[in-house]
């Protein structure tokens, strides 16, 4: 690695102009240098600290913390045994500011720093075996504000994902997340007290064959499902191509190429009972076809045909409406009168029909006729239901 890097390079540039990975050396994984390199990437990323700081910092100014600990662990590595006050003079702090540095990196970042009295300084103890997480500097830093940051995402993402596939990845995260806060509070604990998450409507699942429709996907191997349609009630067994995973309203669903149908269908994963993966070649669907069948209509209701439907929408609730999403492609305009017209393609009905209803009087179906008679022929079986009670 070069010892004189730019003064403006930044530390990903500079590391990925020192660092090349090549494919071969994961052939059946991905190229991620912060999972399966994590020494090159901490070396070049030391190297980027202690090369730069010179250049970049002006004369009298102190380095920050994170420096220091780059700086006491470069020395570390590179001299057999460095004294008190050497490590004072080269970090230029005081030796209130060094013990708590020390200190943190043994109890924080479970560096193996020891002090040797009969060499007269501190060093690395590489010759004990060590139990429990291993030393190594991150390759980031965060502020506390930050760190608070991802420990609220982390809710977040727990708190959404009901089929409980992220929890067990994220937990090792929120672990050290709360250990780089370093505060006599848990964090996490606090963050669950103070932001509530209400995910109403939201289907609890199990997505026991995810894992089985995730590898065929991106092994491109046919999958033999057995599919129960809640809509008709009935479980059939399928061969498919699977071409891609949506998420959609807190489901997943699977684009796939129907073996049996002839044609492309999309599938909830939570209705799939069984999977089973095929050593068959899956037929490719090209992405102009996908969004042509699958992409072009509104939701999750898929169709060749597609029309358009005009919506009005009152003054109050233009408010809202005007700034949400129904469609990639939908248009929109607020009219004279403070209305808003919303234009969306549509394939299939069932859930436009949903969204419009739920406005009740504040939503006017312009066109077509046919969605408008849809409309009005729902409301009288509503009104119908009631006059019965």
């Amino acid at each position: 690695m070069s010892a004189k890097p730019d003064r403006f390079v930044g530390p990903l540039t500079f590391m990925a102009n020192q660092i090349r990975l090549s494919p071969p050396s994961y052939p059946n994984s991905p190229p991620n240098p912060l999972r399966y390199r994590p020494g090159l990437i901490i070396r070049a990323w030391r190297e980027w600290h202690c090369s730069t700081l010179p250049a970049i910092r002006t004369k009298g100014e102190a380095m920050s913390q994170t420096e220091r600990y780059y700086k006491i662990d470069q020395l570390l590595n590179d001299r057999r045994v460095v004294s008190f006050q050497t490590l004072m003079d080269e970090l230029g702090i005081s030796r209130a500011t060094l013990k708590r540095d020390l200190a943190y990196l043994r109890d924080r970042l479970n560096a193996p720093i020891l002090h040797d009295r009969d060499a007269g300084g501190y060093r690395f103890d590489h010759g004990t075996a060590r139990v429990g997480a291993q030393y190594e500097l991150p390759g980031l830093w965060f502020s506390a504000e930050e760190i608070h940051a991802l420990l609220t995402m982390q809710h977040l993402l727990v708190n959404l994902d009901t089929g409980g596939m992220l929890g067990p990845h994220i937990k090792p995260l929120l672990s050290r997340l709360t250990a780089l806060l370093g505060t006599a509070d848990n964090p996490a604990e606090e963050i669950v007290k103070r932001i509530r998450i209400e995910t109403v409507g939201a289907r609890e699942f199990h997505l026991d064959n995810f894992q089985a429709v995730g590898s065929a996907l991106l092994r491109r191997k046919r999958l033999i499902i057995d599919y129960y349609a809640k809509g008709k009630d009935e479980l059939t067994q399928r061969e498919v191509s699977p071409q891609r995973l949506v998420h959609y309203r807190n489901n997943w669903y699977l684009d796939a190429w129907c073996h049996v149908r002839n044609d492309l269908r999309a599938f909830a994963v939570d209705s799939i009972r069984r999977a089973e993966i095929l050593e068959k070649r899956a037929k490719d669907v090209s992405e102009k076809l996908l969004k042509e069948v699958l992409g072009a209509g509104y939701g999750i209701f898929a169709g060749k045909t597609v029309r358009w439907a005009t919506l009005l929408f009152s003054p109050e609730r233009s408010r809202w409406v005007a700034s949400e999403r129904w469609h990639p492609e939908q248009k929109g305009r607020y009219l004279d009168d403070g209305r808003y017209e919303l234009k969306v393609p549509y394939s299939n009905d069932p859930e436009l029909l949903m969204d419009i209803l739920k406005y009740g009087a504040d939503c006017e179906v312009v066109a077509p006729v046919e969605l408008k008679e849809r409309v009005i022929g729902e409301i009288q079986k509503m009104i119908n239901l009631f006059k019965k009670g």
